[in-house]
């Protein structure tokens, strides 16, 4: 799909701040309320702005760490592969999930309040997968740069 550059206006806005009216927003970007409130729905339908989330303070929240864990599986299976997916999906403590290529199949985010947690995380969700080969945790000390923003 392609998006017009009015389109890119209203999502850089949006990116910023979801929370902004539609009469603010086309005073923004100038164009009138009824058309910028019609593109904003359009762009929700095509799929483009997927969701309006809000974005926590992981500390204010509770959550004390992050954890960058890489996933070595044992045997390259779809079936297996997607098992292993659903598990990390339904897994509250796991934020972002890719397949990767490399020396790792996947690579999770995973956020949790203390250790105990990720070690009940790594019993309950890698552990138990008899196609976990192996898994890599790297423990963030801080974050540098965060943002859901995609340079569009």
């Amino acid at each position: 799909m392609s998006l017009s550059e009015l389109d890119r206006r209203i999502l850089r806005q949006l990116q910023k701040d979801n929370n902004i009216t539609n009469a603010a927003l086309a005073e923004r970007i100038g164009l009138s309320a009824p058309a910028c409130l019609k593109r904003v729905k359009q762009l929700h339908e095509q799929g483009v702005i997927e969701q309006n989330v809000s974005i926590l303070n992981p500390k204010q929240a509770g959550i004390g760490i992050t954890m960058i864990v890489e996933v070595e599986m044992e045997r390259d299976r779809t079936d297996m592969n997607e098992q292993f997916i659903k598990r990390v999906q339904s897994s509250p403590e796991v934020t972002q999930c890719y397949t990767v290529t490399g020396e790792v199949d996947f690579v999770l985010i995973v956020n949790v309040t203390d250790m105990e947690a990720f070690q009940a995380f790594t019993e309950r969700v890698l552990y138990s997968d008899a196609n976990m080969r192996k898994f890599r945790t790297l423990i963030s000390m801080k974050r540098n740069k965060f943002t859901t923003e995609l340079p569009i």
